[in-house]
């Protein structure tokens, strides 16, 4: 069982910024930057090449939105997407706040205050527009 399946399960705590029937997204604990967000499929899937089409969609369009709202909650000029696979055996796609390349550097990440994950939560959450999908 991944940390990740242990988080969508209750038994470990997380950062929630949204989460469906086929996707979880949360702040990771070692963000690059503030706003730092994991979207990260329900079904324990190791590499994104299994990915069920459906699955993948979902995780796209959510990304699309979270990624707005984190670009509004950080003032960012852009959020890049990082596919790395290799820290947790549970396919989930990084999403970043960033103002340049360098910005995408897993090297920078540190954890933070609890109080600072709690802000950009909040701060992201209020940004975030969701439908329904059918």
């Amino acid at each position: 069982m991944s940390v990740f399946t242990k988080i969508i399960n209750g038994e470990l705590p997380s950062y929630k910024i949204h989460e469906d029937d086929l996707t979880i997204s949360i702040l990771t604990i070692e963000p690059i930057h503030l706003g730092h967000t994991l979207v990260i499929t329900k079904q324990e899937i190791n590499s994104w090449l299994d990915v069920p089409e459906e699955i993948y969609k979902r995780v796209h369009l959510n990304s699309q939105k979270i990624g707005q709202a984190i670009k509004h909650a950080t003032g960012c000029p852009r959020v890049g997407q990082i596919v790395a696979g290799f820290e947790v055996p549970h396919y989930h796609l990084h999403l970043v706040p960033a103002w340049s390349i360098p910005d995408l550097n897993f090297a920078k990440a540190q954890k933070r205050s609890q109080d600072e994950m709690e802000k950009i939560q909040k701060e992201i959450i209020k940004h975030l527009k969701f439908e329904t999908y059918k």
